[in-house]
Order: structure tokens, then sequence, then C-alpha cells
């Protein structure tokens, strides 16, 4: 950042939100893979601050848009976002800034993200596109949840990993795994819950009371079990969590193997972002899913 970017983001601050313009500290956040972040301190208050290059503030925008829809079912706390926009050529997302730690009430974020998938829509997707990480994540609607996962969510994320030179194997695999699935999902039609929609362990956490905070959505309406199974992609959630869920709404029969083809979709993202092994676990997702099927 140059020396004029953070007295012209206060300025903006201030003439938007009507706060002080007053500079006490700007602190970098660390984390995060898609954009930088920063803790802004304007004469005694913080605000958490993401900037990208200015073709990010579209996600941005989405993001500020999805915590807004989410705060607004009065389930789970998120980041309440204040302004985005563009500032010295740099896009913006300004959020209230929340202090918090990695341990608190874990049964609390079970129920009530279970409370938060009651708020349904009439059709899977969204009514605008978004990202997942930093991947395009088509969200047009669709009212069949097999043809969505399948259009929307799997078929671009196969498109995206032959562009990127997966190996042969894995496309020829993956391009079976969309013929079975109709098979795989077997007439599953789900009601379309609110999601998260990148729920992974890193992506919540619990403020000063222990109560729980998620960040960082890419949310749409989509079957409720596609949040559950990323909580177990990478760890981060104990044993309280999925029982207080499930002592709120039980998951159907069916979600330990459909788990494997929703978790699917993240690690072709993960391929598609960051290469590497995860080209690997994806073929042995898929492997996996077939054998289910025949």
């Amino acid at each position: 950042m140059n020396d004029d970017f953070w007295p012209a983001l206060a300025a903006r601050l201030a003439r938007e939100r009507g706060i002080s313009a007053r500079i006490e500290r700007v602190q970098p956040v660390p984390g995060g893979d898609t954009s930088l972040a920063w803790r802004l301190t304007l004469s005694g208050l913080s605000y958490f601050v993401k900037c990208g290059p200015a073709p990010a503030l579209q996600m941005f925008a989405a993001e500020a848009e999805g915590l807004a829809a989410i705060n607004a079912t009065a389930t789970l706390r998120c980041p309440r976002p204040l302004w985005h926009g563009v500032v010295d050529a740099r896009a913006c997302l300004v959020l209230e800034y929340l202090s918090l730690s990695y341990h608190g009430k874990e049964t609390a974020l079970g129920e009530r993200l279970a409370q938060l998938h009651r708020h349904t829509g009439p059709h899977y997707g969204w009514h605008r596109n978004n990202t997942i990480g930093a991947t395009p994540q088509d969200n047009r609607p669709m009212r069949d949840w097999t043809r969505f996962w399948y259009e929307r969510r799997l078929a671009p994320q196969l498109r995206m990993a032959a562009d990127h030179g997966a190996p042969r194997r894995l496309m020829e695999a993956g391009d079976r795994l969309l013929a079975r699935l109709p098979a795989l999902l077997d007439g599953h039609a789900p009601p379309a819950a609110l999601l998260h929609g990148d729920l992974w362990g890193g992506n919540h956490a619990y403020d000063a009371d222990g109560n729980p905070v998620i960040f960082d959505p890419a949310p749409y309406y989509g079957d409720r079990e596609t949040d559950l199974a990323m909580t177990e992609l990478f760890g981060g959630f104990g044993a309280s969590f999925r029982a207080a869920y499930e002592s709120v709404w039980p998951l159907p029969g069916g979600y330990e193997s459909r788990k494997h083809l929703y978790n699917l979709y993240h690690v072709l993202n993960h391929y598609n972002l960051f290469g590497g092994g995860y080209a690997g676990q994806a073929q042995r997702l898929i492997e996996n899913l077939l054998s289910l099927n025949g």
C-alpha cells in the first residue's frame, strides 16, 4: 500500500459512514488466500479491512451481501459489512472488527447452524454469482438438485481442472462420475437451505463471550449436507458440534455416502487454486464414489 491509501480510505469511510477519519493504527492481519487484511483503528474504533485489486470489487460485494443475509436470519453471527468500494485503484471491503478466538461454545455452533439451515428458499442457487475462494461460483437457480450439483458445481470444476492440466486418469474418472450422478444422488431432493457454503475450520471462531461467529461465506441455497460435509474435510470441528446439530435437525440416511460427493467439489477447487496433491485426493474420492455404484 502506498502512503496515500490509508488516509484516502479513512476519508472515504468518514464521508460514507459518518465516522472519524483520524488514523490511530494500521495492523496487518495474517491468514487468507484471496485478499490481504488489516485491522484499521480510527479514533478508538477498529474495523476489519480486506483489500485486493480493483476487479475484486464484485467478489467483495457478493461477500458483503452474503454476510448480511446470514446475519438477517438471527441465527449465527457474522461480522457486519459496513462498506465496500474502490480506493486508490484498490477494491476494499470494510467489516466490523470482532475480537475472536478459536475456543468457545461448540454446541452453540452446531445448534445455530441447524437453525440457519431452517431458512429455505424456493430453488437451489442464489440471486447472484459469488466465489468459492477466488474461483467463480455459478449460482443461477435450478429446482432439481442433481442437475444443480452437476451443472453448477462438479462439471465447472472438472472443466477448470482440465484447463489446468489435470491428469488424464482424473478427467476420465470425472466423466464417469458425472454420468453416474443421478444414481449416486438417487432422487435426493433436499430442502433448499441457506448455506455458509465454505465452512471449513478456518472460517469459524468465537467472540469474547464464547459465542460462535462465521465469516468468509460463499452462500447459496442448497443441500444442508454440503455444509456438514465440509466441516469433516479439513478438521476443526469436534464431536459435540455434530451432536448438537443433529439434536436440532438430524441428518437423513445416505449422508455418509453423499458427503464424499459434496467434498469432491472443494477438493477439485483446491486443485484448481493450488495444484499439488489435490489431484490425487480428487482421484481417490472419485474412485471411491464410483465403487458405491458399481
